[in-house]
Parts: structure tokens; sequence; C-alpha cells
């Protein structure tokens, strides 16, 4: 996760990167289809309009974590690895992100020496708890079957 700052009178909030974006889009398109099934990184680029060449970078990544399986050849593409129901988008972000950290100090690699009695590092870390739990809540089964209720978001 980034923080953005869109323009000099925007605010600056976090907010996942595209590749991350890209990765959650493809792993939505790879759990539509049959479980051995494999499809090609040009139907997903086309379907998701997702440059080509980006996606092949986000692939790899999705593969280096298990999430995805690829093959080369005619008859080659890319497949899901693990089931649907067991993919979060929390899985997602960690394959294509590394370790979520709202804050560095947050990141368990001693950033700060006052991290131990930090009252605001205990505040982050509980709406980081409540982030990872939140994306970690839906599986992309669930996204796919449409079980996830819709709320409305205030910005």
């Amino acid at each position: 996760m980034n923080l953005v700052h869109l323009n000099r009178k925007e605010k600056i909030f976090m907010q996942i990167t595209r590749q991350s974006e890209y990765a959650v889009r493809t792993l939505m398109e790879l759990s539509q289809i049959p479980p051995a099934a494999m499809m090609s990184t040009k139907k997903i680029s086309e379907n998701q309009e997702i440059p080509e060449v980006f996606l092949k970078k986000t692939i790899q990544l999705l593969d280096r974590a298990g999430l995805v399986a690829t093959r080369r050849g005619k008859e080659g593409g890319v497949r899901l690895s693990v089931s649907p129901k067991d993919i979060t988008i929390a899985d997602v972000l960690k394959a294509i992100e590394g370790e979520i950290a709202i804050n560095p100090c947050l990141s368990g690699k001693n950033y700060c020496k006052k991290e131990g009695a930090c009252p605001v590092r205990k505040v982050l870390g509980r709406a980081q708890k409540a982030m990872l739990v939140e994306l970690g809540k839906e599986t992309f089964a669930d996204l796919v079957k449409g079980r996830v209720q819709v709320e409305q978001v205030e910005g």
C-alpha cells in the first residue's frame, strides 16, 4: 500500500498499488473458470483491461506465492494453484506487496526505539489488525458468487 497524493488540493490517502489491483482482478477472472482449466494471459489482459506486459510480471509474483500455476505452449496459460475458497484479498496483497504494515513501526523491523511504549503505535496496530481481518474475511469464491454484502463507502 502506498500513500498517494493526487494533487495539492486533495487529501493524501492510502491505496493499494495498481499491481495489487491487477492481481485481484486476475484472481477474480481465474476464480470463474473450472479448477484445472488454463486461461491465456492475453484473454485475462483483454477481459480485465490490464496491459499484458504488466500482467505477466504480476502473474510471476502470484506464481512465486503459490497462488497460480503457469504453463507455456499452445495449451498453456495460467490457472489457480489454490481453490478460490482458500484465497482472500489479504493473501493477494501479501503476495504482491509483502507483509502489510500501515506504518513502518508495525513492520516488526525495530523501526523505532519507542515502539514498546508508544500510544500511537498501539492505535495503529489495532487499525492494522482490523484492516487485515476485514481483508481476510471473504474468499474469492465468495466474491465470485456475489456472497459479499456491498455497503456504502463514505469518502
